[in-house]
């Protein structure tokens, strides 16, 4: 009998150490799915930031042609022109 709780207990001890384990991968598994989060969020953020910043650039390339420069001329004259023909169609739509 002494040989089958000898085996009784190892398996215990065994069975602890694995539960211990077991707890000790689950928590790891929450902090790398936190830390997954966190990086979601600033990856967000980050897409968020280049859009605005996207646009801003946009934006001063348009006032630099205004202002004159001659880097974006022809890309302004066709914004410009996007801009009217919108504009004739808004009038011609008015007008019906």
């Amino acid at each position: 009998m002494s040989g089958l709780t000898e085996i009784v207990d190892s398996l215990e001890s065994k069975l602890e150490k694995l539960v211990q384990k077991l707890e000790k991968l689950q928590q790891r598994n929450q902090e790398l799915e936190n830390g997954i989060s966190r990086s979601a969020a600033v990856i967000n953020r980050q897409d968020e930031e280049i859009a605005l910043l996207k646009q801003q650039n946009e934006s001063l390339k348009m006032a630099n042609s205004l202002l004159g420069s001659d880097d974006n001329k022809r890309e302004t004259k066709l914004k410009i022109n996007s801009l009217i023909r919108e504009i004739d169609y808004c009038i011609a739509q008015l007008s019906d």
